[in-house]
């Protein structure tokens, strides 16, 4: 294999007059492409963040031309924008697009990426890999070969990278052959997302939680993702992935990791990456019988997603006849560090759920003695809710006086609304890890050891739930799940945050 140049560290552009750049994008017809990756791109370049002297050039197997792509690619900004979409802005944008029909798994079409690539000394290269994980060695490979990956270029992998440890590390190897690991940019979208940042700007910007956040203090805490979706068309790709792989491995997980992490020295990329790497490793293996009595597996049936009727997941295109693919999750997981010894992080993920929303609920202790006397004293636990989607905000429940005579308690919620307290629009999550790439930030990319960590933790449950051959428990779609995930947190004297 031919191996590009590689340069000590990734050239990284200070923020300033944005870099000219030429950015591939593989599977540029499909969904992602499409539903995010162009608009994103587009408001960047709306915002005055994408310089003029950029190329944005689709890649896919389609046998269109240049018109017909920006036709399609004008056609879904007007879509997933709405009224963001400017005509003007749109004809300017425009002309930074390019298409090239490649098959990924054909040498001889790579030539003609290349000679559209040509030789642009002033422009960083990007290749964005948005296809199927098993089509990533191969491109790769290609991309190499065909000596069209400069020294600084950077290739941006699409989450889920490899279906298990061993695949993961086969690709990793692939990609690290031909450039270094800080030209390798592993997207995890909910590590763009604003709320996210807030959250690291709530733990490690304020003095107010920091003696709170650990055992003693902590209760316990929850993660959700919930989707109203099913599989949308994609049944052939989900039926090989699953919930546990295409959300639980890198999703959640990361979520787990910004929440549970010790502060770091700084917030340079690997400094950051370093703390998130120490939770994954001090995550406690679950394998064997361990793993059937804390985890949860489900499968959705036909049902009622708020007025829709929908159908069984078995029946949905693509879904192989009897099968045991998992669309719902709940996990029991136990971090086994001095911080968070004895606290549970309860995981939870599903597909046809009740809601769509992804949130963090940490519910602290209660206080150790009440001094209220009567029927009204019934002490709530405070509870911090972080809600990532659909709206962000920030929700801190206190116990507060009701007016009257009498000491009577009840909840009160102090809370923090994005949206309305900075009266700007926040950023789409591609929006920001897609200039972040293009500037050299990789603090919100995931570092090879940690996607090898995620995985050996994923592993030994996907093991013991192939030994022990059960199916997966079934729930109606527009529910919360099976009730034995109701039951797993219910143990422990808990309920989920929307049960209660």
């Amino acid at each position: 294999m031919s191996r590009a140049p590689r340069s000590s560290e990734a050239s990284s552009t200070t923020r300033g007059e944005p870099p000219a750049f030429d950015l591939v994008l593989f599977g540029g017809t499909g969904d992602l492409a499409m539903r995010k990756l162009l608009p994103a791109l587009y408001r960047r370049f709306a915002d005055q963040q994408l310089s003029p002297r950029g190329r944005i050039i689709g890649v896919a197997r389609s046998d269109i031309g240049r018109s017909t792509y920006v036709t399609k690619a004008e056609a879904a900004c007007r879509l997933h924008l709405g009224a963001a979409f400017d005509a003007k802005q749109w004809s300017a944008f425009a002309g930074l697009i390019d298409y090239v029909r490649v098959d990924a798994t054909i040498a001889a079409d790579y030539g003609a990426l290349a000679s559209t690539l040509g030789s642009r000394a002033e422009a960083l290269r990007l290749f964005f890999l948005s296809t199927a994980p098993d089509l990533f060695a191969a491109i790769c490979r290609e991309l190499a070969a065909a000596g069209i990956v400069t020294p600084d270029a950077r290739i941006m992998l699409e989450k889920p990278l490899g279906e298990d440890a061993a695949s993961a590390e086969r690709i990793n190897d692939i990609v690290g052959a031909m450039v270094g690991e800080r030209q390798i940019y592993r997207i995890d979208h909910y590590l763009g997302k604003e709320t996210v940042q807030n959250l690291l700007a709530l733990r490690f910007g304020n003095t107010l939680f920091e003696p709170l956040w650990r055992r003693g203090q902590v209760q316990h805490v929850q993660i959700t993702v919930g989707e109203q979706l099913g599989v949308e068309g994609r049944g052939d790709f989900y039926d090989r992935t699953g919930a546990l792989r295409d959300m639980v491995q890198n999703h959640l997980l990361q979520l787990l990791c910004i929440l549970a992490m010790e502060p770091p020295a700084n917030s340079a990329a690997d400094a950051v990456r370093d703390e998130k790497l120490k939770v994954l490793r001090a995550l406690r293996p679950i394998g064997d019988a361990e793993a059937l009595l804390k985890t949860v597996r489900g499968q959705y049936r036909a049902g009622l997603v708020g007025s829709a009727k929908v159908p069984g997941y078995l029946d949905e295109p693509g879904v192989s006849a009897g099968s045991r693919t998992e669309t719902f999750v709940a996990i029991k997981a136990e971090i086994d560090t001095w911080r968070w010894a004895g606290v549970p992080f309860y995981l939870r993920t599903g597909k046809r759920l009740q809601e769509h929303l992804a949130e963090i609920v940490v519910t602290f202790h209660e206080v150790p003695h009440s001094i209220f006397d009567g029927p009204f004293s019934a002490q709530t636990p405070n509870r911090l809710v972080i809600r990532l989607q659909p709206d962000e905000h920030i929700t801190l429940r206190i116990l507060a006086k009701s007016p009257g005579e009498a000491m009577r308690l009840r909840p009160v919620d102090l809370a923090l609304d994005l949206g309305e307290s900075f009266k700007a629009r926040p950023l789409d999550a591609y929006e920001r890890l897609l200039g972040d790439a293009i500037h050299g930030n990789l603090t919100l990319f995931m570092r090879r050891d940690e996607v090898d960590a995620a995985w050996r933790w994923i592993d030994p449950i996907r093991a013991a739930w192939a030994a022990d051959g059960t199916e997966p428990r079934v729930y109606p779609a527009g529910t919360w799940g099976p009730a034995t995930a109701n039951a797993l947190i219910a143990r422990d004297g808990f309920a989920w945050h929307d049960e209660e």
